[in-house]
């Protein structure tokens, strides 16, 4: 297993970290790759990377769907959080993606993205070859 850390900069911020997995995998043999956060107030998805308003929208997309003014109750050391979960469960933990010759089989407009709902904080990322 690979681990990758990421530091964001914002509360709702999309991080591309595609190059990140694809040099950990390099040259791996293997069928696919699983790329999993260790946060329940952060999320792996894989969209489009090649406009960045559409990245732009998508976290103001999460901040729509899940909305910080829902009367939330959880609260934890940082403060009150419960809409970053909630963000979090909807985008989900991990990815899964085929590999093609050891390389990451994303389509040519892909990529993925650490989704990150709570910052700034540090962040990891788990990449594990499966076979």
């Amino acid at each position: 297993m690979h681990e990758i850390a990421v530091t964001s900069e914002r509360k709702t911020q999309l991080i591309d970290i595609t190059e990140r997995v694809r040099e950990a995998v390099a040259g791996a043999s293997g069928a696919a790759v699983l790329v999993y956060v260790p946060h329940t107030t952060a999320a792996i998805t894989i969209n489009e990377k090649i406009d960045p308003v559409l990245v732009e929208d998508l976290e103001a997309f999460f901040e729509k769907v899940v909305g910080d003014d829902w009367g939330w109750r959880h609260d934890d050391k940082d403060g009150p959080n419960g809409a970053s979960h909630g963000r979090a469960s909807v985008a989900g933990a991990h990815v899964l993606v085929p590999l093609r010759d050891g390389e990451l089989a994303l389509g040519t407009y892909q990529a993925l993205f650490l989704c990150e709902f709570d910052g700034p904080k540090p962040r990891k990322v788990y990449v594990s070859v499966l076979q």
